[in-house]
């Protein structure tokens, strides 16, 4: 079947889902439409009672769902709690300031009255991913369903637990029948979806060829999209920094998540002034994680979650070690069942090796050496991505250098890049388009109309 619970510990399918047929999904098309009609009429306080009952739900099954999301896609115990719990912030966040934020905005022109209202667009098609499963979806529904749009999720086919479960909490928390609803659609039919008139946009967290998958098949229906697609975040470490928090906050950086966050720091880039020092201490941390169950609390790193993706970054890492690259740490398949990797640290990679402008979606780093912090701002643009970054330094004529300097969609100075739904998230170049999350995401899949009032 195309939608399966793989358990990524165990290489085990563990449960199965069939794709909706052509009369299942159209019914649900149908319902959703009906429901959009309805739903736009309501009130902000009616939506924000519904996220809130979906926060208080969360919070007070923590643990439960949690278990999914380790079962599915093999994150840690802890960190898949941890997720669990932030959706719960992020749903009140958006009750709590959706109104506020969407009030009319007066504007001052020959008009008696003038302003912008902002009003919901329709039907929202998600298109999600597997890493983060139940927060990716959170970021989009939250803002979309206080807006008063709709939604139609369809997930990664690992992870179809999850979105049973994401349905099912909007359920409980009292969202009207079609107002949010799981799609077990493949991703084949995505691009035929997106030409129903009943769509009327779409958001996709995921790779770059979805990402040019959907922006195209969208871009011939004329409608809005945002997309969220990869990155190869730098981490860059000056002369000046904090090295003892540099190198802690640069171990979970990397393997946050086993590794497979777009916004995880994936290349390293040290000033030459402290660069083996650096390298020295960042390694012997990474060599020291515990990898291993994700429901074992002594574990730091599980597994990676399919064999397809452990496969993909072994031939990364010789592909590195044929460019020039030296691995130290891991770098090598656990002898255990399940699709384990090692965390692994790649010194001597430089900008000119193909491999440094790829994404390594796994506990692989790339350290790159450079002289000066002009080189660091260089090395860092020197991707195709440009979703977020990060700077260690104390110098304040340095932080301002690489926060004008670097190309990105967040610079986060002495600090772990993350999301939190107060601020805008997303990125440039080849890491998409668009924002999610704070005021920004709340008004994508908005009407701004404009009225004039002579």
């Amino acid at each position: 079947m195309p939608f399966a619970t793989i358990n990524p510990a165990t290489g085990k399918t563990e449960k199965e889902f069939p794709a909706l047929t052509p009369d299942e999904l159209e019914r649900l098309l149908q319902r959703a439409s009906a429901a959009f009609a309805e739903y736009r009429t309501t009130t902000f306080a009616e939506r924000s009672r519904h996220l809130i009952t979906a926060a208080e739900l969360l919070e007070g099954e923590v643990p439960d769902v949690a278990r999914i999301l380790t079962t599915e896609m093999g994150k840690t115990f802890a960190a898949a709690k941890a997720e669990v719990s932030k959706c719960a912030v992020g749903l009140r966040w958006f009750a709590d300031n959706a109104e506020e934020l969407l009030a009319d905005e007066s504007i001052t022109s020959a008009a008696t009255r003038s302003y912008v209202h902002y009003q919901p667009l329709g039907i929202v098609l998600a298109v999600m991913p597997w890493n983060f499963p139940l927060w990716q979806v959170i970021r989009f529904a939250a803002p979309a369903l206080m807006l008063g749009n709709v939604g139609l999720l369809k997930h990664a086919s690992n992870v179809p637990q999850t979105a049973l479960a994401i349905e099912d909490l909007f359920r409980r928390a009292g969202l009207p029948e079609g107002v949010f609803t799981n799609l077990f659609v493949e991703s084949k039919d995505i691009a035929d979806l997106i030409q129903d008139p009943r769509i009327a946009a779409v958001t996709l967290t995921g790779s770059e060829y979805a990402g040019m998958s959907v922006a195209s098949a969208a871009g011939r229906a004329l409608k809005k999209t945002v997309l969220e697609l990869g990155g190869s975040d730098p981490f860059v470490v000056t002369a000046t920094a904090d090295l003892d928090a540099a190198v802690r906050t640069a171990v979970t950086a990397r393997v946050q998540n086993n590794g497979q966050s777009c916004i995880a720091a994936k290349r390293f880039i040290v000033v030459e002034e402290v660069a083996q020092e650096f390298l020295e201490r960042f390694t012997g941390a990474m060599d020291a994680l515990v990898v291993g169950d994700p429901f074992d609390p002594a574990t730091d790193v599980g597994p990676i979650v399919s064999q397809a993706q452990r496969d993909e970054l072994m031939g990364q890492i010789e592909a590195a070690r044929q460019q020039g690259a030296t691995a130290h740490a891991g770098a090598k398949v656990p002898d255990s069942d399940g699709w384990y990797l090692a965390p692994t640290v790649l010194s001597g990679v430089t900008t000119d090796m193909p491999v440094a402008r790829e994404e390594f979606f796994g506990p692989v780093a790339m350290v790159i050496r450079v002289p000066d912090v002009a080189a660091a701002i260089e090395a860092a643009n020197a991707t195709p991505f440009g979703l977020g970054s990060s700077v260690w330094s104390q110098d304040e004529d340095e932080i301002a250098r690489c926060i004008e300097g670097i190309e990105a969609g967040a610079v986060f100075v002495n600090a772990m890049v993350a999301s939190a739904p107060e601020l805008p998230f997303g990125g440039i170049k080849r890491s998409g388009y668009g924002r999610e999350l704070s005021e920004l995401g709340l008004k994508e899949f908005a009407n701004a109309k404009t009225v004039f009032v002579a």
